[in-house]
């Protein structure tokens, strides 16, 4: 080799040398750590330049968390006092002779950690994730189950309102006020709970009460915990063109509501889920996929004789995005056993949708809307055992009576008076088409 090639080759190397510690060598940085209460644990949110390795262990004596980070340092001073709930009485944090950073949270309680890594996602970079849940075998209950008495008056109907994203998920976000989706959505959810507490047969239970993030499958499971009649998820709208605006009714999709029959029959066998209050760990197959079958039918045919109602009712306080109501294949409306509709009440994208959407009276407004929707759909279709079911049967107008003649036939008698033949052998009890001259017949009312 050459002088002058040797020359070039040392060069090449101090100039790769020079470049290594920005690129290669440099430490990670941890750039700020931001905490969230959830009824059922507490997550704390590291925002990283980059993927990040790390490890978790416990410490007892007093309890005690270690997370230790490989080659990372902190951009940021952290006030221990900001850390500190039921789980977490302080943090603190030092550099490791080895180039780690160890953060050590002081507990007020043993905890069953988890941990993960979320990839950059709109306004927010590498981030890790470390959730703390209790102890106990159980996680705490996100809410309690109210019981209706057994007075004979039938039982409350429950209403499940999800409000869209939360805590570390903020959802779409306004171009003019930076409006968050999941503050605008729990304000609204808030807002129609009210509502419908207040309509007597009516009870509602929220899927989030604050600022937290709720698994989208863990939302279906708190609304069958609660025997939800009917599920509403509730966000706003975004899209790039801020021109976009409009309100939109979701129901399931076929094509979504088969995705999650073939998921539900895959885990049969494992499943605590229940469909309709029916368990398909113990049917074989076919049965298992005939009873979801049923189930889903029913389930999508009443979700969109609800959403239509409040699909009508949203057009007459808004603009709507279409002029019927949608099908998609959203996560949260894919329990085969409760009824559900996804409300998306405007653009959050759209300047002058944004400020209706963050006007305390513009989500009254909505509310109202949803809430006259639902009451007009289960007025009209009450579940059997409810209150709101066995005020419409007391309601009812006393059944005509009809006294058969010569020449009479139950089909004839039905399409006289405009029932059907199932309603008329339901009121009297008949299994045949067999009827006698002089027999007395009640006339349901239609």
């Amino acid at each position: 080799m050459s002088a002058k090639s040797i020359k070039n080759a040392c060069l090449a190397w101090s100039l790769l040398w020079l470049l290594l510690p920005a690129a290669v060598l440099a430490d990670a940085q941890i750039q700020g750590v931001r905490m969230w209460n959830a009824p059922d644990h507490t997550r704390l949110v590291f925002d990283v330049s980059e993927q990040i390795q790390h490890r978790l262990f416990p410490l007892h004596k007093p309890d005690r968390l270690v997370i230790d980070f490989e080659k990372s340092r902190l951009k940021t001073r952290l006030s221990a006092n900001q850390f500190n709930n039921r789980h977490i009485s302080g943090l603190r944090y030092a550099r490791q002779p080895d180039g780690k950073l160890r953060v050590v949270l002081d507990l007020k309680q043993s905890v069953r950690p988890r941990s993960f890594m979320l990839r950059p996602s709109g306004q927010y970079g590498h981030r890790l994730v470390i959730d703390l849940y209790d102890r106990g075998e159980q996680p705490a209950v996100v809410q309690t189950v109210k019981k209706t008495p057994d007075s004979g008056k039938g039982r409350d109907l429950v209403i499940a309102i999800d409000a869209g994203h939360g805590g570390e998920d903020p959802g779409a976000r306004g171009r003019v006020l930076k409006s968050r989706e999941k503050d605008i959505t729990l304000s609204i959810a808030r807002r129609l709970k009210k509502l419908i507490d207040a309509e007597p047969g009516m009870r509602a239970v929220l899927t989030r009460k604050g600022d937290y993030y709720v698994g989208l499958r863990k939302r279906m499971k708190i609304a069958r915990r609660h025997h939800a009649d009917f599920f509403i998820s509730i966000h706003a709208d975004a899209f790039r063109n801020k021109k976009a605006r409009g309100a939109s009714v979701f129901v399931l999709s076929n094509r979504g509501a088969s995705s999650e029959a073939a998921r539900w029959l895959a885990q049969k066998e494992n499943a605590s889920d229940m469909v309709g209050g029916v368990s398909l760990d113990d049917k074989d197959d076919v049965l298992a996929s005939v009873l979801l079958d049923l189930a889903q039918t029913g389930t999508l045919a009443a979700s969109l004789r609800a959403a239509r109602s409040v699909h009508k009712q949203m057009g007459r306080i808004a603009r709507l995005h279409g002029n019927k109501v949608q099908n998609a294949g959203f996560m949260v409306l894919k329990s085969p056993d409760i009824p559900s509709m996804l409300v998306e009440t405007g653009f959050i994208s759209n300047p002058t949708e944004e400020r209706r959407l963050a006007s305390p009276a513009y989500q009254k407004k909505v509310a109202g809307a949803i809430f006259r929707g639902i009451k007009e759909y289960f007025h009209a279709e009450p579940p059997l055992g409810t209150r709101l079911a066995m005020e419409k049967q007391k309601k009812r107008k006393p059944a005509a009576k009809y006294v058969i003649k010569r020449g009479d036939t139950l089909s004839g008698i039905a399409q006289r008076h405009r029932v059907s033949i199932a309603a008329l052998r339901n009121e009297n009890r008949i299994t045949s088409d067999r009827i006698r001259v002089g027999q007395v017949l009640r006339i349901p009312s239609t």
